[in-house]
């Protein structure tokens, strides 16, 4: 590691051992004593924000060594940045966000006043995925201390180095009864779905957000489900299609398609197939002269994973696909997690990698006859975390939006309506529940609480017992 206080400093991580529901009563006795102002919140932020800065090399070490490899570019534009902005965003504005809001009364309450007013929730839960291990602990723990309320951390085990420095990490910045990390493999994350917490953040696979909102069920935990799915991308029959691979190469590879809003398959006009492999493959020899020894392609995350989708190839050249793998240079060995791009063409329904989301760089191409045939498919199957259109003509990209429900979509590119501030980020049944990032990361952890605040003369008196003369006449005139 580059910093050798973090590596050395000590932190009391939670083990399954542990007694999560002792942690979980000092931090709720914590924050009721003594709730974070925005004073505190603000510095709290800007400590975090620091922290990650001043230890950036350290983290994306601590990734790459964890990924087998892992660009050292990716990570600090995907992972870092993204956390350095969302936290600049919120000190921007977390003052207006925290304001009591004046909202209009009913003209039958007047002369009453309303308000809304922004409460932190208490104590909640963070459970965090691998793939981008640092954007998605500490993004949502930025959105949970600006809404003012203390948090327990579990990232996953299957980055164990970025995990334990984070934790580390965290610890110089936040006391325990704050922020506490604990580290432990499925055990504990389902512990801690357990938890009567006052939230949980879970980002990860449909299938297990399925456990871990049936965990928080018994305790009536509100849950925020940041899950995934197959995305689509449609290519209209007149957009450029080499311009339209460029894009979606840039964002299949990145994190070797490791990214929950990766597009999971295209579809396009029979026509313009040829020409999209062609520029696709171009694209990729062009980013990627190399692969095995190429610092800029990230490798899969562990050897379960690799052998999960050379399965899926096997799976789909058995069933009659034809499968491009994209190489050039030097050429990972067999065995290496290095996954190298790879295109499926005649991919059909009955095959694995048309029925899981892929999450690794191979990319199925699917075409159409009319762009009405792809958007039935799309709708014929379960609502996906992200959709994609390629098109120049608005009339058709409005009809399209019109049918089609995700989670985000992004138009003439893919995945950047992630990096936007203003933007909620969240899925849509299977793919999710729930919103976070800027504003909304904040209300995901805020209860907007409503305050009616009665006049000294209410107009309610007059609709009381007995009910004869005006409050007759007030009724009549209400109901009319």
């Amino acid at each position: 590691m580059t910093d050798s206080k973090l590596e050395n400093s000590s932190v009391d991580a939670i083990t399954p051992e542990l007694d999560l529901g002792a942690l979980l009563g000092m931090m709720r006795t914590a924050w009721m004593k003594q709730t974070p102002s925005y004073s505190q919140r603000m510095d709290d932020l800007a400590r975090l924000r620091a922290a990650v800065l001043k230890h950036k090399e350290a983290l994306c070490e601590a990734v790459s060594a964890d990924f087998g490899r892992r660009s050292k570019h990716e990570t600090l534009i995907a992972d870092v940045m993204m956390v350095l902005e969302d936290i600049k965003h919120m000190r921007k504005h977390l003052r207006s966000w925290m304001a009591d809001k004046r909202v209009p009364i009913d003209f039958k309450a007047w002369p009453a006043r309303g308000r809304i007013i922004y409460k932190p929730l208490g104590v909640v839960g963070v459970l965090a995925p691998w793939n981008y291990p640092i954007m998605l602990s500490l993004g949502p723990l930025a959105a949970a201390i600006a809404a003012g309320n203390h948090v327990i951390l579990k990232p996953s085990e299957n980055t164990p180095r970025t995990s334990a420095l984070m934790a580390k990490l965290l610890a110089e910045v936040f006391p325990s009864e704050r922020v506490s990390v604990v580290l432990g493999g499925p055990e504990l994350a389902a512990a801690v779905s357990a938890l009567p917490l006052d939230h949980l953040l879970f980002t990860g696979s449909t299938a297990v957000g399925k456990l871990v909102m049936a965990a928080a069920a018994r305790n009536l935990t509100p849950v925020t489900l940041e899950l995934g799915g197959k995305s689509p991308t449609i290519i209209a029959p007149d957009f450029d299609v080499v311009h339209a691979a460029k894009r979606i190469a840039a964002m299949k590879l990145l994190n070797a398609g490791q990214t929950c809003i990766a597009p999971d398959y295209v579809m396009l006009p029979e026509a313009q197939r040829d020409a999209f492999v062609s520029a696709f493959e171009s694209e990729v020899r062009q980013s990627y002269p190399a692969l095995a020894s190429n610092p800029d392609y990230t490798s899969i995350v562990n050897t379960r994973q690799a052998q999960r989708l050379r399965g899926y190839l096997t799976d789909a050249a058995d069933k009659g696909a034809k499968v491009i793998s994209i190489c050039e240079g030097d050429l990972p060995a067999d065995d290496s997690n290095v996954f190298p791009p790879t295109l499926v063409l005649d991919a059909k329904p009955d095959m694995r990698l048309m029925q899981d989301e892929i999450f690794g760089p191979i990319l199925p191409v699917l075409t159409y006859r009319a762009i009405d045939e792809a958007v039935d498919y799309v709708n014929a199957h379960p609502r996906p975390l992200a959709f994609y259109l390629f098109d120049d003509k608005s009339s058709r990209r409005t009809k399209v939006l019109s049918q089609v429900t995700a989670g985000g979509v992004t138009l003439n590119d893919c995945a950047l309506h992630i990096t936007q501030h203003n933007m909620p980020f969240g899925g849509v049944g299977p793919s999710g529940m729930g919103h976070y990032h800027g504003h909304a990361g904040f209300l995901t952890f805020t209860k907007a609480m409503p305050v009616f605040e009665q006049a000294g003369w209410s107009s309610f008196w007059l609709l009381k017992p007995p009910f004869k003369g005006l409050a007759d006449r007030m009724l009549k005139f209400l109901l009319r």
